[in-house]
């Protein structure tokens, strides 16, 4: 999202549908009251009015939560391009349970992103899947290829942002987006060398299978 904000033909919203997310399922998130009380939790309306309603620039960028979809009709996918970051679950599950101590499947947005990703593959069009580690390996070659597949020039303005948080942030971004407000781009990748939590496991295998699906398509 930081990227695409740096385009002065791109508008960025930054997860409309966090509250129908958290109202519909109750789940309990960080900064959930501040959530719901900054959006309408009425999924349908949100994508009538904000995911497809009017653009003030040739552009605008969603940052959605591919979980965040329970009780939507995803029958509007089709009226936008869709694009699935991904990030191995052995460096994403340490990162998630910082926020959230228990982390689900569910939560994680992989199940969610495999079936988005077997339903575009079913309609005939080619999934635009990003992997985290090869866009910090390779930011402009990265971004560059996606831009391409997407039909939108590359616009080197994308590999660095001034520091600190976008008026587009949404109101969990205290809680959340301290990494992001601290850098000015996108930091070279590391291979982690912390250990991996043992209660996390069991997550960690039943989510390797659907990372390892979904990278079969990465661009």
């Amino acid at each position: 999202m930081y990227s695409f904000h740096q385009r002065p033909d791109t508008t960025v919203v930054d997860e409309p549908l966090y509250a129908h997310y958290l109202a519909t399922t109750g789940v309990v998130h960080p900064g959930r009251d501040e959530v719901l009380a900054s959006q309408d939790a009425d999924g349908a309306a949100v994508v009538h009015d904000v995911v497809l309603g009017p653009s003030p620039t040739p552009v605008i960028f969603f940052k959605n939560m591919a979980h965040h979809l329970p009780g939507v009709d995803r029958s509007f996918l089709s009226e936008v391009t869709n694009v699935l970051l991904v990030r191995h679950p052995a460096e994403m599950l340490p990162s998630l349970a910082r926020q959230l101590p228990e982390p689900t499947l569910e939560g994680t947005s992989l199940p969610t992103q495999v079936e988005l990703v077997d339903a575009i593959v079913g309609s005939g069009q080619p999934p635009l899947v990003v992997d985290s580690k090869r866009l910090l390996l390779d930011p402009p070659g990265t971004l560059a290829a996606l831009c391409e597949r997407i039909g939108i020039e590359f616009d080197e303005a994308m590999l660095s942002w001034p520091a600190g948080p976008i008026p587009e942030d949404g109101v969990w971004a205290p809680h959340w987006y301290a990494g992001v407000h601290a850098s000015t781009g996108f930091t070279p990748y590391r291979e982690k060398t912390d250990p991996f939590p043992p209660h996390l496991e069991p997550l960690l295998a039943q989510c390797t299978p659907l990372y390892n699906h979904l990278t079969t398509h990465t661009i």
